[in-house]
């Protein structure tokens, strides 16, 4: 789980020193609202795909884990554990298992293009099988013990691995043809930018074989007059601003700007409202002149793009960051559920009202969820908006929420928000939807505040570590929260999840600017 970079040719900062008289983007505008059309075909897109990447990844432990049964049953059916080669059967076939995924990896075998026509790719698969049967064979002659095993457990695994992987791969491919035509598997990219250049892109796009890109559409700040409300048979949604509405509502992967690298200006200021979102942002690179070595480029088929923006934290990266949360979620459950019971009973004792206090706050992507907390102020006295900031004595807060706010003992209950999937451990924090800076909310603060949430807020996270926590009492405060966050984001990795984790009870005895 490796380090997550912004990519050239831009970065966060670049964006950041964009001459100021361009247009202020990056964050909803929540009276933006889309056209009929686009809402449509946003609603349209709103359920989750496939990634291709999660396909080719989970085939990788089936075949694994099918070589390796069907192995063991072999051995267990005809050999059985009566012979004092017992231990050594397993270790050869978990040996074969491991040898057979790695050679169909070395020969590409788990790509989507080899998975979707298995027919062509059979050569590959029946030479790698044989290959680890030959080296399996290879390696008893030169040990010498050869003898020592069963050649119809050698036969029958062959010949029954064969027939099983085979059959998978036929299966699978079946499958896959239906998730491409029903639209569960594929890459949803929406053009930005309109006119001749977007037309050049989408035929090039559409000429390449098994092709997994859906265009969702085109959206371009130019009026019909500059830019057709037609490009190539796809619509025209709308502007810029509104496709950040539009990508808050449907599902889609990546963002192609279609606009050449003359116009700088124009790009970056796209690019400045655009890269608060958690997609792929790609600069098509189809009709530039200008020309950069191989490895600078990604492609969709043979269609060159320049990498501006990855979505963090993304495919089996998002599967590890879950399995963690659930893991710790769990652990953090049992050890602390003493201490969770007897807080509920203290809330109980000192004041009416419920023990938890549940609040709306910023999610993923800036959809709205809902936290739990120990209830800390009287109950006819809570701020569900968090309009007013808890200060310091602050009357609305009861004893005992003074002591569990400045413990935060009051943040417990928020490893049930991470075992259900709403929060993750360790990631921004979630602000309530009304907060604010001197009568300012946030976003209108902190020019890309709305990055912070292109991953899961957390429980926990870098700002608070560094002391970025409490009371918000001047802009600059927020400036470095969100400062914090951001790096976070661009240098996510599972280290860096389980440092920020074991680091905040240490770092969390500063109390000074909690209240």
């Amino acid at each position: 789980m490796g380090k997550r970079e912004l990519n050239a040719p831009f970065s966060r900062e670049a964006l950041t020193r964009i001459d100021a008289s361009m247009s202020d983007g990056g964050e909803a505008d929540e009276s933006i609202k889309l056209n009929a059309t686009a809402a449509e075909v946003a609603y349209q897109y709103r359920r989750d795909t496939i990634a291709p990447v999660m396909v080719s990844g989970l085939m990788r432990i089936v075949e694994f884990s099918l070589v390796l049964l069907s192995g063991l049953t072999i051995f267990v059916a005809y050999v059985g554990f009566y012979t004092y080669l017992a231990y050594i059967y397993p270790l050869a076939i978990l040996a074969g298992s491991l040898l057979y995924v790695l050679l169909m990896e070395m020969s590409d075998g788990y790509q989507i293009m080899a998975l979707r026509h298995p027919a062509r790719n059979l050569g590959r698969l029946a030479v790698s099988w044989i290959g680890v049967f030959a080296l399996l064979a290879l390696a008893g002659f030169v040990l010498k013990v050869s003898e020592e095993y069963s050649r119809l457990w050698f036969i029958a695994w062959f010949c029954t691995g064969l027939l099983l992987l085979v059959g998978l791969r036929l299966i699978l491919a079946r499958k896959i043809r239906g998730w491409a035509r029903n639209g569960t598997m594929e890459r949803r990219a929406v053009i930005v930018g309109g006119g001749k250049n977007a037309e050049d892109l989408i035929r090039s796009l559409e000429q390449q074989p098994d092709n997994d890109i859906r265009i969702c559409g085109i959206f371009d700040d130019r009026d019909n007059r500059r830019s057709p409300p037609i490009v190539a048979g796809y619509p025209k949604l709308g502007n810029v601003s509104e496709l950040i509405e539009f990508a808050r509502i449907a599902h889609i992967d990546m963002l192609i700007v279609s606009l050449p690298l003359t116009a700088e200006g124009r790009v970056l200021s796209m690019l400045k409202k655009l890269w608060v979102l958690p997609v792929d942002i790609r600069l098509s690179a189809h009709t530039n002149h200008l020309r950069f070595r191989p490895r600078a480029y990604s492609y969709i088929g043979s269609v060159p793009m320049l990498d501006v923006f990855d979505k963090p934290i993304n495919d089996w990266d998002y599967v590890a960051k879950r399995a963690f949360d659930i893991v710790f979620s769990l652990l953090g459950i049992a050890v602390f559920s003493p201490v969770m019971l007897l807080t509920a009973l203290a809330i109980r004792l000192e004041s009416s009202g419920p023990v938890i206090f549940k609040q709306q706050r910023h999610g993923f992507n800036n959809e709205i969820i809902k936290v739990w907390k120990f209830r800390s102020m009287y109950i006819e006295q809570c701020d569900p908006t968090a309009r007013n900031a808890v200060t310091k004595n602050d009357p609305r807060v009861t004893k005992v929420g003074r002591f569990i706010r400045k413990t935060s003992i009051d943040e417990l209950p928020q490893f049930f928000n991470a075992l259900a999937g709403r929060l993750s451990l360790v990631g921004p924090r979630p602000h309530a939807i009304a907060a604010h800076s001197h009568n300012v909310l946030y976003n209108e603060v902190v020019d890309g505040y709305f990055a912070r949430h292109k991953v899961k807020p957390g429980v926990t996270g870098w700002a608070q570590i560094n002391g970025w926590r409490g009371e918000v009492d001047n802009d600059d405060k927020i400036k470095m929260r969100t400062e914090f966050d951001l790096h976070y984001i661009e240098n996510w990795s599972l280290w860096f999840d389980l440092k920020i984790l074991f680091l905040t009870p240490i770092r969390l005895l500063k109390t000074e600017n909690a209240y």
